[in-house]
């Protein structure tokens, strides 16, 4: 299969290139021009997430399907416009489509786990996002075999978000927490996430949702003193207020780290047979890709 991969450069993006490639895929990656970006070892065309025409000419009919794994636009109306251009080449075709959000669009979730069929809620930062999953998914009565993959927090490769976690320990000389320490983040690793993606393309029926999660609601105040020690500074973690941590971080993101989630992948468990292998989030802080 030849796939379109947006965000072939990026953390998850080539971790999800390098998986397709052992697969015996074919990446053609969607390079932004003047990015400054490396190149990508791979068959390149060019566009911009924020110029339609430019994503619509990269879905030629070679393409066999579309993976868009990259950071959106920016906007409501930007992304919607991307999700527009590069599915209206794919109309009729039932090629595959998979669109990335993430499991912050359900909000928070309480003590029960979250699966496909919970309700959003989502928080500010992805506000918009569940009415692009709705496009996205709307696709299907064009044609276009889509899907939504939601990943959890992604670690793996030393970087994603508990990188964070390890530098803040780094400078502030112990682990910290932004909000509460009973807060539970779900938890995958980039090359099970990698793996998911590929099995979504290749497999899933349209008009689906899969949450990308291997644990399910890790406390993120055993990831902060795994990161304390990667760090070289062990100890129990501090609180970092979310106001304070807003300062910072900008506010509605720092609301995203304090959120509190548990939330299930079992559909993808069952249905496409995934089975995430690597390192529990703890452990590749303690002792795998994070160690300084």
């Amino acid at each position: 299969m030849r796939v379109l991969l947006i965000g072939a450069g990026g953390y998850v993006g080539s971790a999800l290139a390098e998986r397709l490639t052992a697969e015996g895929h074919q990446v053609v990656a969607l390079t932004r021009p003047g990015s400054g970006r490396p190149a990508v070892p791979f068959e390149r065309r060019f566009g911009d997430l924020k110029v339609p025409a430019s994503l619509a000419a990269a879905v030629t009919d070679d393409i066999d399907g579309v993976v868009h794994a990259a950071t959106q636009a920016g906007t409501a109306r930007m992304d919607a416009a991307a999700i527009t251009a590069l599915t209206t080449p794919m109309r009729g075709t039932i090629r595959p489509f998979v669109y990335t959000s993430g499991v912050w669009v359900l909000g928070a979730t309480g003590e029960a786990s979250a699966d496909e069929n919970s309700p959003v809620d989502p928080i500010p930062i992805v506000g918009y996002r569940p009415d692009v999953e709705e496009q996205v998914l709307a696709a299907t009565d064009d044609g276009v075999r889509a899907t939504v993959l939601r990943p959890g927090v992604v670690h793996g490769r030393g970087g994603g978000i508990p990188s964070m976690l390890v530098d803040w320990a780094r400078k502030a000389g112990a682990p910290r927490v932004v909000g509460d320490l009973g807060t539970r983040w779900p938890m995958v690793h980039v090359d099970d996430l990698a793996d998911l993606y590929v099995r979504v393309l290749t497999q899933a029926p349209a008009r689906t949702v899969w949450h990308g999660v291997a644990e399910p609601a890790v406390r993120v105040r055993d990831l902060a003193v795994a990161a304390g020690e990667a760090a070289g500074v062990p100890g129990e973690p501090r609180l970092w207020p979310v106001a304070d941590a807003a300062q910072d971080l900008g506010k509605t993101f720092a609301e995203a780290l304090a959120l509190d989630q548990s939330v299930t992948a079992d559909y993808a468990r069952e249905r496409l047979e995934w089975e995430p292998r690597q390192l529990s989030a703890v452990d590749d802080m303690r002792v795998g890709s994070y160690r300084i």
